[in-house]
């Protein structure tokens, strides 16, 4: 079907779920009653993640110190396979959520609803549909962004740049936030909302990347809020979603035992740390190999779409449910493959030019006073964080790999460091988890659990929930980058 051509007659084959909301043929039919799957996880089974809780009762001190909820959500619950990391989390979110900040309580959780809406994540919207209420929301206000001052219906803008196309960010968006006549924002207001925005974009790809299911609803007769289902449904088995991913197991994967999966990506660490040592590569084919990559990463997704049903109009009109909907402008706005759609190329944002480190964390601290020292401290956590193990390999370096992760990332918006070799990328990461990385990032809503089991088949649970933390704050701190590079330029 192609784009533009649907008709009454063929929207007429198609029906919504009422639970998840995704897009049925009418003649696939399934009655609907909860989840797939059990635990806090449909990827990942649920004892490996309630064996980590049990062992860990630090966690459940965390949560009584930092969660707004008060209870082990699901997200918690799977970010716990690694507590180390889970504390750094915990905190800076309680920061932004509930200390001293330019934001009023309530504003907080309706821009982190503002921000999941971008992904159709309803786990994170339902959240903070909840947490607004509790710190004193306006009621109306959920009613969509009509209802809302139009001060928050400014970061319309903002949010969708930064969720889809942070690069096009510019210092002329600031400038029209910040000097709106009435409705203009103080920059450590614009500052907290940006934080806010990054990391529920980044979130939502940590929701979906790891199957996160939705919570359990004590008040609801069979346990469960099904509403807030993400992209998890049984109307899954009567919607054909395993051909969904057909491609997965084509020839773009090959079918490689995945022990011998295993010991290749081992000899390639190796091999690429003995190459190293001996030579080093030049600065000017360092450019080339990360223009190639950069191309590269732009048709990764190319051949392997991830819908239910063939391109139309359904996708626009059907997915986006007004659940959702009421909460974003341009719903059809998203990440680009610019090559292909012919558009400006990718601009190059050398990392050495403007820093995290040198030039970002000061600013936010600047403004917006000790979430800087929180978001570093979150930041080298999952970038250092190891156990010296590769799924049944101990004492293994793995930082190869995890910069490399780290690096594929920031790749795909855009950003280079002049000091890494991007060939290693190619060498290190396999065309299934490549694909896995740009739709956890890209298009997180597309993730299904096909897609998870495809890449790294020897590998722990835990080891991909740790890749699923790399992306989320890969993926968090290139739109910071971008939107706080805009705010020094409109400073300067």
């Amino acid at each position: 079907m192609n784009r533009g051509s649907s008709s009454p007659s063929a929207a007429a084959n198609y029906l919504l779920c009422t639970n998840c909301r995704k897009v049925l043929r009418k003649d696939k039919r399934i009655r609907v009653s909860q989840p797939l799957t059990r635990g806090p996880s449909a990827f990942i089974p649920e004892k490996e993640v309630v064996q980590a809780n049990t062992v860990d009762e630090r966690t459940n001190f965390l949560v009584e110190e930092y969660s707004t909820s008060g209870r082990l959500d699901n997200i918690t619950q799977v970010m716990s396979l690694h507590a180390q990391y889970l504390e750094s989390f915990l905190r800076s979110q309680f920061y932004m959520l509930r200390m001293d900040g330019p934001l009023p309580l309530p504003h907080r959780h309706y821009i982190a609803i503002m921000a999941a809406a971008r992904h159709q994540c309803s786990y994170l919207i339902n959240m903070h549909v909840d947490e607004f209420l509790k710190t004193g929301g306006i009621a109306e206000w959920l009613n969509g962004l009509e209802y809302v001052p139009q001060r928050l219906k400014n970061l319309n803008e903002i949010n969708k740049l930064l969720a889809h196309r942070p690069w096009l960010i510019t210092k002329e968006h600031i400038q029209k936030l910040v000097k709106t006549g009435e409705n203009n924002w103080s920059l450590p207001e614009l500052v907290h909302a940006v934080v806010l925005l990054a990391h529920y974009h980044a979130l939502a790809s940590f929701v979906f990347g790891s199957g996160i299911n939705p919570e359990r609803d004590p008040e609801i007769s069979n346990g469960f809020r099904l509403i807030s289902v993400n992209n998890f449904c049984v109307c899954d088995l009567a919607n054909d979603n395993n051909i969904e991913n057909a491609s997965l197991t084509g020839s773009n994967f090959g079918i490689v035992d995945s022990l011998s999966e295993l010991e290749a990506l081992m000899e390639r660490m190796k091999r690429l740390q003995e190459e190293r040592e001996d030579e080093e590569a030049s600065q000017e084919e360092m450019t080339t190999r990360f223009e190639k990559e950069k191309k590269e990463s732009l048709f990764v997704v190319s051949g392997d779409t991830f819908h239910s049903f063939p391109h139309s109009d359904f996708e626009d009109d059907m997915v986006i449910t007004s659940d959702v909907s009421r909460y974003i402008e341009d719903p059809g706005f998203g990440y680009e493959d610019f090559a292909r759609r012919g558009e400006e190329h990718l601009p190059t944002f050398r990392a050495q030019d403007y820093t995290w480190e040198n030039h970002g964390f000061s600013l936010v601290n600047r403004l917006y006073s000790d979430i800087g020292h929180l978001l570093d401290e979150k930041f080298r956590m999952v970038y250092n964080l190891t156990y010296n193990t590769m799924a049944t390999h101990e004492d293994v370096d793995t930082t190869m790999l995890r910069r490399a992760l780290f690096n594929y990332v920031h790749c795909m918006f855009g950003i280079r460091y002049d000091d890494y070799d991007y060939g290693e990328v190619n060498q290190l990461l396999e065309r299934s988890l490549k694909v896995y990385i740009k739709t956890v990032t890209c298009y997180p809503e597309r993730t299904t659990k096909r897609m998870y089991d495809s890449y790294w088949r020897q590998f722990k649970h835990s080891e991909k929930v740790h890749v699923n933390l790399l992306l989320m704050e890969a993926r968090m701190q290139a739109e910071l980058l971008y939107a706080l590079r805009a705010i020094t330029r409109h400073l300067t």
